[in-house]
């Protein structure tokens, strides 16, 4: 997954091409810790479908306050600059998978 800031957002996810799956996370959260593997995952299982992106919220706070992340993990889903749709908390790898694709289903 690649390491966004702020520095690399607008190119890596809004002027992507590729639909975009970014997950915020904080290195301190213990539920992100659980999540980041499904994630690594689905991005290794789907990259030649979509590009899977990481923010970690303490570095990037402008970012994550931007786009409302209060609760982490959270993960927002984009396609050529848009925000199609977002959630939080921690969920399995199998729901993960099935959001990911009714989300960018149409991309």
């Amino acid at each position: 997954m690649l390491h966004l800031t702020e520095r690399n957002f607008k190119t890596e996810v809004l002027e992507a091409s590729q639909p975009t799956a970014v997950m915020f996370y904080a290195r301190w959260c213990s539920k992100c810790a659980m999540m980041r593997p499904c994630a690594e995952e689905l991005a290794t299982r789907f990259q030649a479908q979509y590009k899977f992106c990481k923010v970690e919220i303490d570095e990037s706070e402008i970012l994550a306050q931007s786009y409302g992340i209060d609760i982490v993990p959270a993960f927002l889903f984009f396609h050529n600059g848009q925000l199609l749709a977002g959630f939080s908390g921690l969920i399995d790898t199998d729901v993960l998978e099935t959001r990911l694709h009714k989300i960018f289903r149409n991309c």
